[in-house]
This record gives C-alpha cells, sequence and structure tokens, in this order.
C-alpha cells in the first residue's frame, strides 16, 4: 500500500501532469469568473477519470479506491473545486454501477464515463441535514412511473448535471422508507434554484434541485425499494475519502507555495525560510499532511478489501484530513502574510474550497458520531 509500482506512479504522474497543465494555470479564473469548466472535464474523462473504479465493461477504469484517492490528491493541487466535483460524478457513477441491473448499467453508464453526461448527488434536504434519514421528498408509485415531490440542497453541478440519482421516502419514516431514482435532466417537473453564491467551489455550481411531481420511469428505480438509504452511505464512504484526497492535495499546494515564498522572501537581512521558528511551522505542516495521507490511503485500502471496519475508518480518514487540509492552508495563508490575502496567489482560494470540506460529505461532527459509535459498540462487546 505505501510502495508505489510503476503503475501507480504512471497514474499518479497523470492526474499530476493534467492538474498541472489544465487545472493550476486557470484556478483562480475560474473562481472569480465563477466558471464551470465543462470542456475540461471531458479531457479528464479521456484518461479515464469519469469512472475511476467503475467496471469496464460499461467503460470504466476498474482501478481501485486506492488508486482514486491518489489522483484526487493530484487533481486537487491544480484545483480542489474541480477535483471535488469529479469526485462527485465518480460517486454517482459508481453507484449505478454497483446498484444498478445491466440495463441501467448499459444505459446510464458509459456515457458518464465519457462526461457527456454529468451527474449529481442528491441527498441533502433544506429541513434534513445531517439527519439524512429524515428525508421528506416523496416518491409515489403510479402504474409504470414514480411520481416525485420535493426539495434538494446544496446539489453540486446542479442545473449542468445531466443525471441526477435522488434518494426519495416511498415508505415509512426512518432509513428503510427511503429509495434511489435516476432522474434525468430533461424529466418533466424537475427545475433548479439559483446557483448559490458561496464562500468557495466557486468553479462548479451549487443549487437547489426541485422536484414537483416530477415523473420517471418506474425502471429507474436504482436497486429495490427501501434500500435508497443503504445505497446512499455506501457512496458516501467512498464519498468521504475521496473529499479527504481533495483536502490532502489541496493543503499540500498551500505548503509547497509557502515554502517557495520563505526562501525568496527576506527579513531582518535573512531568507524567512532559514528561521528556526518558521521550519519548526513547516515541519508540523509537513508531518500532518503524511499522517493524513497516510490514515487516507488505509481507509482506501480498506474500502478495497471490504474490510469489516471499513465505515469507521473512511470517517476517521475524512475527519482527519479535511481538517488538516483546511488547517495547513490556514497557516500558509498566514506564513505568506498580507500577500496570503490577495488573490493572485491563490492561498486564499485554496482556504476558501477547503472549508467546505469539513462540512460535505457529513459534517465532521457526524464523522465524530460515527467513530464514537464503534468505539461504544467495541467497549459493550467486550463487557458482554
Amino acid at each position: 500500500m505505501f510502495v508505489l509500482t510503476d503503475d501507480d506512479r504512471a497514474i499518479r504522474d497523470t492526474a499530476r501532469d493534467f492538474a498541472t497543465e489544465y487545472l493550476a494555470p486557470n484556478a483562480v479564473e475560474w473562481d472569480q469568473s465563477k466558471h464551470f469548466p465543462v470542456d475540461v472535464l471531458r479531457k479528464a474523462a479521456e484518461l479515464g477519470m469519469g469512472g475511476i473504479y467503475v467496471r469496464e465493461d460499461v467503460g470504466g477504469s476498474g482501478l481501485r479506491r486506492l488508486d482514486s484517492v491518489r489522483i484526487f490528491e493530484e487533481l486537487a493541487k491544480g484545483c480542489p473545486s474541480i477535483a471535488a466535483y469529479i469526485s462527485i460524478h465518480n460517486m454517482v457513477t459508481w453507484m449505478i454501477d454497483k446498484f444498478g441491473n445491466d440495463d441501467q448499467r448499459k444505459q446510464w453508464i458509459p456515457k458518464l464515463c465519457t462526461m457527456e453526461h454529468l451527474a449529481s448527488y442528491c441527498l441533502t434536504e433544506p429541513g434534513a441535514g445531517s439527519d439524512a434519514a429524515a428525508l421528506s421528498t416523496k416518491a409515489v408509485r403510479d402504474g409504470d412511473e414514480y411520481v416525485l415531490t420535493g426539495v434538494k440542497q446544496f446539489i453540486s453541478g446542479a442545473g449542468t448535471s445531466d443525471v441526477y440519482v435522488v434518494m426519495a421516502r416511498t415508505g415509512d419514516t426512518g432509513a428503510r422508507g427511503i429509495s434511489a431514482f435516476i432522474v434525468p435532466k430533461d424529466t418533466t417537473g424537475l427545475s433548479f434554484g439559483a446557483n448559490e453564491k458561496k464562500m468557495g467551489w466557486n468553479a462548479q455550481p451549487t443549487r437547489q434541485v426541485i422536484l414537483d411531481g416530477a415523473r420517471v420511469p418506474a425502471e429507474n428505480l436504482l436497486g429495490s425499494e427501501g434500500g435508497g438509504f443503504r445505497i446512499a452511505m455506501h457512496g458516501l464512504n467512498g464519498g468521504r475519502i475521496n473529499i479527504a484526497a481533495c483536502s490532502v492535495g489541496g493543503g499540500q499546494t498551500a505548503l509547497d507555495r509557502a515554502v517557495a515564498y520563505l526562501a525568496e522572501r527576506k527579513a531582518f537581512g535573512e531568507r524567512l525560510l532559514d528561521s528556526q521558528a518558521l521550519q519548526f511551522r513547516l515541519a508540523d505542516m509537513r508531518i500532518e499532511l503524511e499522517a493524513a495521507r497516510t490514515m487516507l490511503w488505509r481507509a482506501a485500502d480498506a474500502l478495497d478489501r471490504g474490510a469489516d471496519d471499513v465505515v469507521e475508518l473512511c470517517a476517521m480518514a475524512k475527519r482527519f484530513a479535511t481538517d488538516t487540509g483546511f488547517e495547513v492552508a490556514n497557516e500558509a495563508l498566514q506564513l505568506h502574510g498580507g500577500y496570503g490575502y490577495l488573490a493572485e496567489y491563490g492561498i486564499e482560494k485554496i482556504v476558501r474550497d477547503l472549508r467546505v470540506h469539513q462540512i460535505l460529505e457529513g459534517t465532521n461532527e457526524i464523522m465524530r458520531v460515527v467513530v464514537a459509535r464503534s468505539v461504544v459498540a467495541a467497549a459493550q462487546n467486550g463487557a458482554a
């Protein structure tokens, strides 16, 4: 897991080269103009990044989760916002690949893998944020169709994406009454709210997804009725380590820029990089990032193996890596002094982009709940 083979390095380097050529030079401009570079996303898909861990028979790359977190780290070094959207797209594409039937896989996944079609994940609602099982969007069977009614909040890619995997209630309250549906963009009754004005992630749109009697064919049910919450949570295991990888990548770029700045900048007749006090701060940043990367790789490996403690490990990695990435970026801004506050240096953008990673894919408070439950369960089993 910790020694990269030639193939591992080739995969990593492909993502690194793509980020260097297409993402990094444009990241600040895209942020300021709120431009969503769909053409660049499709260039990433040409390299296999539209379905990284999707099976090859429908156009996927068939790679491991361990490969994917290395890819997302490299992409995020160029632009965390675009890397994060690609991670969400991959999460949705994998959900259809994993839980869809053969017809669904053949119908939807090939165009998702090429990113001719983009995908969005629709779980969160205005009145049910962290309590995902309390969602109120309803899906009622009407002959050969389901009629969906409700509102989804904070949906990345909404309005631009072509495919939406929507969690809706088909049964009683609680997790067991939730089902998952594949909803295409041209569905009658589907509309979108205004593009949200956000602190960061400006290079990708975020809108409400509004379902007002939206009718989808019954064959668009993903999995079985009542199985949607399980599908959503399985998707989030991967989503959490993907976003953690984006945090590590953004934090690494911030650290690299801080080192370069301190090497060039002088104060009181000496390079700032020669100050032992500043060297110690850089050392701590490096240590924390490496710890986050190690935890992330372990969680990705557990997901590949289907380990019993995979949910706990993914939650740990998400909490630690997203906190670490933000803290390192924020420290890098401080080390830049006033220049870190200027947009042209790109540090303040990284700080803004990484801040939301501590909230989405399950807040870091919820990650603590997940881990705490496992700790308590282990203690109770031991006592028994």
